[in-house]
């Protein structure tokens, strides 16, 4: 692990950090608003709208993704407390960097295991149900921006844990 964050890291993290905020925020407005207007459209109209439950479910992937890669970078993730509870800050950040790379190889596996599943599922689908793999990229892509995410938290240090050092 470097001491410190090249300048080019810190861009990246703080431009898919931005990006990953809007798309997550994005994505819960929308999922909110589909819900919402296929409430009303059962209850008041006796329809519904024909994509709101699979358009749902997907945003629903969405915001899990997006919101772990944020989880992430505050490093609000899901931890093993009792161990973090016991163990010196020191020795926390010691231990930090090798499990980030962990979760980063991890997180590769996942991601070309749903590649590989995503491209399956892309030759054999029907001409008229493809938007819907469209949109299932998120599982590979969100996949790739944790690896990606727990590899820059794995080799670097931020700028941020420097200054509290």
């Amino acid at each position: 692990m470097l001491p410190f964050e090249p300048a080019w890291a810190t861009s990246l993290r703080h431009a898919l950090i931005r990006m990953e905020g809007i798309i997550a925020g994005s994505a819960l407005l929308l999922l909110l608003a589909l819900v919402f207007g296929q409430v009303l459209a059962r209850n008041l109209f006796e329809t519904s709208i024909p994509v709101a439950d699979i358009l749902s479910r997907y945003l629903v992937l969405y915001i899990t993704f997006f919101g772990a890669t944020l989880a992430i970078e505050k490093q609000r993730h899901i931890k093993l407390d009792v161990i973090a509870a016991i163990m010196k800050p020191a020795n926390l950040r010691l231990l930090k960097p090798p499990l980030y790379l962990i979760s980063a190889i991890l997180c590769a596996v996942l991601a070309w295991a749903a590649i590989r599943f995503w491209y399956d599922d892309w030759q054999y689908i029907a001409d008229h149900e493809r938007w819907s793999s469209i949109l299932a990229l998120i599982i590979p892509f969100g996949f790739l921006l944790l690896t990606l995410h727990f590899l820059i938290g794995g080799l670097f240090t931020p700028a941020e844990d420097n200054e509290s050092s």
